[in-house]
């Protein structure tokens, strides 16, 4: 088996990212994230694996993530990763961390200095992941609903 990463831009591809999307945004209903694709600077990928050799049509999506450059933190430009899903069957397998590695040089490519992202708090299984994936603890998102 072998994996690439694309971005996911047509119907079809958002048809199939959608549901993996939902495995985070739970409360979320399909219109609601959809409608991400429609807001400026978000770019979702997908990582795909497909049988050695094989066709588009084989292949399967493992695995998405939805980004944005961004000067927020530290006033210097990062990569912040809204959404980071794998699809939950395929966990455990290495599409985390081979996603990770291609926003890292995605990222780099396009002179971003860090890659960020939230991790709920109490999602103790992600924040062990991204802190094994080499990510470390900055502070803490604080929100006030409006």
């Amino acid at each position: 088996m072998s994996t690439h990463v694309r971005a996911v831009t047509t119907d079809g591809g958002w048809d199939e990212a959608v549901p993996v999307l939902r495995q985070l945004w739970t409360d979320a209903d399909d219109e609601f994230v959809r409608g991400w694709r429609d807001e400026d600077d978000y770019r979702l990928f997908g990582l795909y694996e497909s049988p050695s050799g094989g066709s588009d049509a084989e292949e399967a999506l493992v695995a998405v993530a939805g980004v944005s450059i961004q000067r927020v933190l530290h006033h210097e430009r990062h990569l912040w990763v809204h959404d980071f899903v794998v699809d939950e069957p395929r966990r455990g397998e290495g599409f985390g961390s081979a996603l990770l590695d291609w926003l890292d040089d995605w990222a780099r490519e396009r002179d971003c200095e860090t890659l960020a992202l939230a991790c709920l708090d109490g999602n103790d299984a992600a924040r062990a992941f991204y802190e094994r994936e080499g990510l470390s603890v900055w502070g803490q998102v604080m929100e006030r609903e409006l």
